[in-house]
Order: structure tokens, then C-alpha cells, then sequence
């Protein structure tokens, strides 16, 4: 473990993952359970590379660290989580395989080429902007709104990034798939796989996972749900084992 700066308002938590530690900070939007889900739903190879966007405070890239030898890039518009999500790299001393940038992701094929990556996974805002109550706190809005970004953007930018063939895996509410569906489709990702989420049994699902092949045919593959809770406050036993270590992926992963 290197020795990095945290800062007053900080704190450094355990990802309880290959003896992994994250900083945060109640200041800014902290990493939840849909970060840790969608680094264990993704595919992985064994190498090559791979992007996340939107990456805060680059929790995702740590949990794919875990997963493959690949290289990652992580992207991240707000300074002080970018920071963050470099110093976590550092902590870690994960310098030689992860890559954090400070900057739009709208730029991102500029700099880093289309076509370039095998895999891309995001975490993006849920909200457009004129849906729900926007946070006062900049760092929350700007994590849960579409100030920077919108799902348009995203999409489009992940099927530039993407290579024919590769795979786009996203985390996102239900009540915008059909949304995400049409919007795939109209930048050449097909949806291959989806698993609901949700709270507990008998329970509306409140998260979806999903994966796009780039210019793949249609065939969707709906995988079983996932409860959270198997009762009031206890995670279901598939959690716990990908909390504790026991696993690192969500459910063995498709043949290709």
C-alpha cells in the first residue's frame, strides 16, 4: 500500500476486496452499490483494454483491477473526484495498469481514438435535468443528474470507443431501458445481456445492468433478478460472497 495525501474532509474505507482501500469523502458523491455491481456484472479479458466513464472517485477501475490484466482508463469531469480517483490509484499502487484523465468524456475519442477499447463501462448520471429535485451540493447534482453528460452522449461515446465486437456495460434505472434500448440501437450496440435489480422479493426492481455488443445481432439474454436483501437488512448471500472476496463476477460469464 503507497503512501498518498488525504485530505481533512476524507476518509479511507476498505473495499473488503484484495486488501483494496478507496478514499472518500461525505463532501462529495461516494461510490454506492451500483458502482460495486456493475465492476462484477462486466465482462473482462483477460487483457487488453478498458475504459470507464464517468468514473468518480475510480472505484470501478479498482474492482476490474481485481478481475483482469488488462489496461484500464478511467474518465472523470470534476476535478476534485478525479483527484481522488488518481490518489486511490496511487494508494493502491495500481499506477502500471489503471490511467485516470481529468476530462469530458464528449473529448474522449479525440484523445484516446476510436475503436480503441475492448470493453467500456459506465456509471453515468440517472436523471436529465429537468427530472427531480437537483442537489445544492455540485459534486451530488452533477453525480445524479445529466449536467455534464446526457444518456445520448454517453452512448454515442461509448460505441465511438468501443471496437467491432466489444462489449458496452452500463448500470442504470428501468425506467429509462426503453430509452437505453432505442438509443443502443441507434449507435450500432446491440443489447446482449440485462439482470433487474432489486430491493428485495416482491419489490419493483430499482437498478438495471446491461451489456452491448458493438454491431452485434439481436438475441437478449434476461438473466435471473437479483434481490439485494433477503430480508429487512441482511444482503443476500450472492453479495456477500462478492463483498467478502468469496467471488469477483456476478454470475459466470456467457460464451462468446
Amino acid at each position: 500500500m503507497e503512501k498518498v495525501s488525504v485530505h481533512a474532509s476524507e476518509r479511507v474505507d476498505d473495499l473488503l476486496t484484495n486488501d483494496l482501500k478507496i478514499i472518500q469523502s461525505d463532501e462529495v458523491f461516494s461510490f454506492s452499490l451500483d458502482a460495486v455491481l456493475l465492476g462484477r456484472f462486466c465482462y473482462t479479458p483477460p487483457k487488453g483494454r478498458m475504459i470507464d466513464l464517468c468514473t468518480g472517485n475510480g472505484v470501478i477501475p479498482l474492482l476490474l483491477s481485481t478481475r483482469t490484466k488488462a489496461s484500464i482508463v478511467a474518465i472523470e469531469i470534476q476535478e476534485r473526484l478525479a483527484d481522488m480517483a488518481k490518489r486511490n490509484v496511487e494508494l493502491n499502487g495500481l499506477g502500471q495498469q489503471i490511467r485516470i484523465i481529468h476530462g469530458d468524456l464528449k473529448d474522449a475519442c479525440t484523445e484516446l481514438g476510436h475503436g480503441a477499447f475492448d470493453v467500456v463501462t459506465v456509471n453515468p448520471p440517472y436523471l436529465p435535468i429537468q427530472d427531480g429535485e437537483q442537489n445544492r451540493n455540485e459534486h451530488f447534482a452533477a453525480a445524479r443528474h445529466e449536467v455534464f453528460c446526457t444518456l445520448e452522449d454517453v452512448v454515442r461515446v461509448s460505441s465511438k470507443l468501443v471496437r467491432a465486437g466489444g462489449r458496452v456495460a452500463m448500470v442504470h434505472r428501468p425506467s429509462r431501458l426503453v430509452e437505453i434500448f432505442g438509443m443502443m440501437r441507434a449507435y450500432k450496440l446491440e443489447p446482449k445481456r440485462i439482470r433487474f435489480v432489486h430491493p428485495r422479493a416482491g419489490e419493483e426492481a430499482n437498478m438495471v445492468l446491461i451489456e452491448a455488443h458493438k454491431d452485434g445481432k439481436p438475441e437478449l439474454r434476461t438473466l435471473p433478478p437479483l434481490l439485494v436483501y433477503k430480508n429487512k437488512t441482511e444482503y443476500c448471500d450472492e453479495l456477500m460472497e462478492l463483498y467478502y472476496g468469496k467471488r469477483d463476477e456476478l454470475i459466470q460469464q456467457p460464451e462468446d
